[in-house]
């Protein structure tokens, strides 16, 4: 691969401050670049989920002390995720995750909507953590994340706050969790294809810990509101973009 690692080093830095911020997309924007030039998609999912265990380390740590985690909910995402990813990480090297991934978008377009519209509600209901129905949640966020290279926040993060979870603490739950569901995919993935691409890997772990600080600050910084809208079009863009795309 010519690209030089300082290049895989912005890919991360950029990646890591959108999913500190918001709880998703550092796996869909690393990925989407990895496969652009050219890597296989369980390649680009091993390479991203290796270097997120780096990431979401420092990302989930850095939630945790400045008071985002909700631990309950915490909890209650981590254990079914692990699994989901673990099982996700195996079916990849059977199963294409271009033939899931038309059904994830469509899924994400329909929460990112409601997202939109509960933000820009003038009596918004108060913000509140549930944590029901989080067993099945964890494991087809997992799932999805390591068939598509990326998916734990947008598929969890997304459906929490569409249920009316507060920003601050679902996106600060997410992303701590995240770091055992990477470190389990990351195993699986090891113990099936390998890992190569080292400098790919380097690269993003160095640009995603430098931002994940400054990403979980961004986060506590600000409003529910704003967080709410940036989120929802974030992933109407992401799952129209996607959609396109597929059927083009």
């Amino acid at each position: 691969m010519e690209h030089s690692i300082f290049v895989f080093i912005l890919v991360g830095f950029v990646a890591q401050i959108i999913d500190g911020a918001l709880g998703m997309a550092y796996g869909v924007s690393s990925t989407t670049f990895l496969l652009s030039v050219g890597l296989p998609p369980a390649v680009a999912s091993a390479s991203v989920h290796m270097a997120e265990v780096f990431t979401t380390a420092i990302s989930g740590f850095s939630h945790f002390r400045l008071g985002n985690v909700d631990k309950r909910l915490f909890m209650r995402l981590v254990a079914p995720g692990a699994l989901g990813g673990v099982l996700g990480a195996y079916v990849l090297t059977s199963i294409p995750g271009s033939v899931i991934q038309p059904f994830v978008s469509a899924y994400l377009l329909i929460m990112g909507i409601i997202i939109l519209r509960k933000a820009l509600q003038k009596n918004q209901e108060k913000l509140r953590t549930r944590t029901y129905h989080l067993i099945p949640l964890g494991m087809v966020g997992g799932f999805f994340d390591a068939i598509g290279g990326g998916g734990w926040g947008p598929i969890v993060t997304t459906t929490l706050m569409a249920r009316g979870n507060s920003p601050r603490f679902t996106i600060g739950s997410v992303n701590l969790a995240e770091f055992f569901v990477t470190f389990c995919e990351s195993v699986a993935f090891i113990l099936t294809i390998g890992l190569v691409h080292w400098h790919v890997i380097v690269g993003l772990m160095i640009g995603g810990g430098i931002a994940a600080p400054l990403a979980a600050v961004l986060c506590r910084k600000l409003p529910a509101r704003t967080l709410m809208i940036v989120v929802g079009l974030l992933i109407v863009g992401l799952s129209v973009r996607t959609l396109v795309l597929n059927f083009a």
